[in-house]
C-alpha cells in the first residue's frame, strides 16, 4: 500500500490517525505549511520500506522512534524540519536502510561509532553536528556533511572529498588567501566557456548523486546535491541538449544543466564582502515543443538567495512564455557578509514527476554567475580616501592663497619702498612690521592716543625691548597722504639736530603707512616751549601730543 500527499500545501499538524495504517509499506507526505508534529505516529508503521515526511514541520527527537524495529525500512527522508537531539545508534545499524535524508534539522552531537552494511546514501548536512568522522566515513560513501562544526584536520581531510572544510560553519577556509570578487559556473558543462559577459565559465562536470558535494581545487565554488529520483530506473543528475539556440549568444552554456530531485545549492567561497549581482540562466529542454503529451511535464521550484526566497512555484518554461528551448535570466542583488555565498534551488514538491519520463522533476539551471558590484569596507576606505585628498587640496590651496596674498604683499610693500626710495634714496631708518607696531600701540586702542592731526594719529607704544616710542599713524594712503608721507620722511631723516625729535624708523605695509619717533613726556608744543625740557617741535613733523 502506498500513500503520497506531496506539493500540495496542506495545513498542518500530521493527522495522528496515520498510525492505523499499518500496513503501509510506502509513506510520502511533503510541505505542509503550518502546525507542529510529532514522529510518534509512525512507530507502529514498522512494515514501511519507504517514509518520505520533508518539510512538514516536525519538531521531535530521534530518540521518541524505536527505529530497530523497522526491519523494511530501505529509504528514510525527514529533511527540512525541526528535529534535534543525536542522531541515534540503532537508526544507523539497520540492515535493509540504503537512503538516509536527515539534513536541514538541528540534530546536534557527534556521529554513531558504526552503520549498516547497505546504508550507502547520507545526508546529515544544515545541521549543528559536530567532533570527529567516524571510522565508517570514506569516499565511497554519499555522504554530506556540508553547514556542520566537524573538526576537519589534514587526515580527516582525507577522509572524504575535498573542500569539506570551507563548507563548515563558520570556517577559517578562507583567511590567509587572497578573495575573489566573481566566479561563474556552467552547470553539467565539462570545459571552461568564455560568456558573453565577459565571465570565464567554470566545468561542473562532477558527478555528485543523492548526498555528495563537490568544491573546486581553487576552493572558489561548490556545489551540494540531495536527494534520489524516486521510481527512475536510471536517473541522471545533468542532463544534456543538442539543440542550438537562436536567442542567446551564450548557446553553449545551454547545452547541459544539473538537475536535483530535492535540494541544489550552489556557493560562492573565498569572496570579498560586499553586495553582489547574482546571475542565474535556465532553459526547458527536457519537455518538447509538440502537440503531445510530453509537452505537459512542468517543473516547478523555488529559488533563494542567501537564505531568502526570491521565485516561489518558479517555473521555467511559464517564464519563457510557454516554450522551451529558450533562455531565462534571472538577476539579483545579494549581500555577502561572510565571505560566501549560497544559491538554493528547492523541489517543494509540486510540478508533474514523471513526463516525459520518471525522474524528470526538481530544479535545472544551465549556468550562474555572482559579481561584486560594491564593498563596504572599501567604500569606507574610498571615503576616507576621498576625505583627505579633497582635504590635502583644500589645505593645499588654503596655503597657496596665504603665499600669494602674502606674496602679494611684500610686493605691495617693495613697490611702496622702492617708489619711496626713488624719490628720497633709502633712509638710515628701521623698518618695522605693522604687528610689531599694533602690539606695542595696544592694538590702536583710545587709551594710548596722543593726539590727532590733519594726516594722521600719534599713539604711545612700547616695543618688545621696553622701548617707548610715538607711533604716527597717516590716514588712508591717498595720493596727498603718501606725499605727506614721503615728505616728512624725506625732511626728518635728512636733518640731524639736538632739538628735533629723532625719526627711529617706519613701516610700509597697509594702507596707512606708520612712522616711529622718539617718545618725548613734554610732547606739545607749548610745553617745548614753556616747560622745562625745551625742544623745536615742527607741527606737521613731531610725533607728540599734538600733531
Amino acid at each position: 500500500m502506498h500513500g503520497r500527499f506531496q506539493g500540495n500545501s496542506f495545513q498542518g499538524p500530521l493527522p495522528t490517525t496515520l498510525s492505523n495504517l499499518v500496513n503501509l509499506t510506502d509513506i510520502r507526505i511533503g510541505d505542509i505549511l503550518s502546525g507542529s508534529s510529532s514522529l510518534a505516529f509512525i512507530s507502529n508503521m514498522t512494515s514501511l520500506n519507504t517514509l518520505i515526511l520533508r518539510n512538514c514541520r516536525i519538531s521531535d527527537s530521534l530518540a521518541s522512534v524505536n527505529f530497530s524495529q523497522f526491519a523494511r525500512l530501505n529509504l528514510l527522508d525527514l529533511s527540512f524540519n525541526n528535529i534535534t537531539g543525536q542522531v541515534p545508534q540503532d537508526l544507523l545499524n539497520l540492515n535493509s536502510l540504503n537512503f538516509l535524508f536527515l539534513g536541514n534539522n538541528s540534530l546536534s552531537g557527534s556521529l554513531p561509532s558504526s552503520k549498516g552494511p547497505n546504508l550507502k546514501n547520507l545526508d546529515f548536512s544544515y545541521n549543528q553536528l559536530s567532533g570527529s568522522f567516524p571510522s565508517w566515513a570514506s569516499q565511497n560513501l554519499q555522504l554530506n556533511l556540508v553547514e556542520n562544526n566537524f573538526v576537519i584536520n589534514n587526515s580527516s581531510n582525507s577522509v572524504l572529498p575535498s573542500g569539506l572544510e570551507c563548507l563548515q560553519r563558520n570556517t577559517s577556509c578562507f583567511l590567509g588567501r587572497p578573495l575573489s570578487t566573481s566566479f561563474a559556473v556552467d552547470c553539467g558543462g565539462d570545459r571552461s566557456i568564455s560568456g558573453s559577459d565577459n565571465s570565464m565559465y567554470e566545468p561542473d562536470a562532477a558527478n555528485i548523486g543523492p548526498a555528495s558535494y563537490y568544491v573546486t581545487r581553487a576552493r572558489t565554488w561548490g556545489v551540494s546535491d540531495v536527494g534520489k529520483f524516486m521510481d527512475a530506473s536510471n536517473s541522471s543528475y545533468i542532463i544534456h541538449n543538442s539543440h542550438k539556440f537562436q536567442s542567446t549568444s551564450d548557446s553553449e552554456l545551454f547545452q547541459t544543466a544539473r538537475m536535483s530531485p530535492s535540494s541544489l545549492r550552489y556557493y560562492g567561497a573565498g569572496l570579498e564582502n560586499g553586495n553582489y549581482v547574482v546571475t542565474l540562466q535556465f532553459a526547458e529542454f527536457a519537455f518538447e515543443d509538440s502537440k503531445t503529451w510530453t509537452s505537459l511535464g512542468r517543473r516547478v521550484f523555488d529559488i533563494y538567495v542567501q537564505g531568502e526566497l526570491k521565485e516561489q512555484d518558479f517555473d521555467i518554461r511559464k517564464e519563457a512564455g510557454g516554450k522551451s528551448y529558450t533562455v531565462v535570466k534571472k538577476q539579483y542583488v545579494a549581500p555577502v557578509t561572510r565571505n560566501f555565498l549560497e544559491v538554493h534551488l528547492f523541489w517543494a514538491g509540486k510540478g508533474t514527476c514523471c513526463v516525459p519520463s520518471q525522474g524528470h522533476y526538481g530544479p535545472a539551471i544551465s549556468a550562474l554567475s555572482a559579481t561584486l558590484i560594491t564593498t563596504p569596507e572599501k567604500r569606507i576606505k574610498t571615503g576616507v580616501i576621498v576625505g583627505a585628498v579633497v582635504g590635502a587640496v583644500v589645505f593645499g590651496l588654503v596655503v597657496l592663497a596665504g603665499l600669494y596674498v602674502c606674496r602679494q604683499k611684500r610686493r605691495k610693500v617693495t613697490s611702496e619702498q622702492q617708489e619711496l626710495y626713488s624719490i628720497v634714496g633709502k633712509p638710515n631708518i628701521f623698518s618695522y612690521s605693522y604687528g610689531e607696531l599694533r602690539s606695542a600701540a595696544d592694538n590702536f586702542s583710545s587709551s594710548n592716543l596722543l593726539g590727532e592731526g590733519g594726516y594722521g594719529s600719534v599713539y604711545k607704544g612700547k616695543l618688545t625691548n621696553g622701548s617707548v616710542v610715538a607711533v604716527k599713524q597717516l590716514s588712508e594712503t591717498s595720493r596727498q597722504g603718501k606725499k605727506q608721507f614721503i615728505a616728512e620722511i624725506e625732511t626728518i631723516s635728512q636733518v640731524q639736530h639736538r632739538n628735533l625729535v629723532k625719526l627711529y624708523g617706519c613701516c610700509l605695509e597697509g594702507d596707512k603707512p606708520l612712522l616711529v619717533y622718539e617718545y618725548l613726556e613734554n610732547g606739545s608744543l607749548d610745553k617745548a616751549l614753556f616747560g622745562i625740557d625745551h625742544f623745536i617741535q615742527s607741527d606737521d613733523a613731531a610725533a607728540m601730543a599734538s600733531p
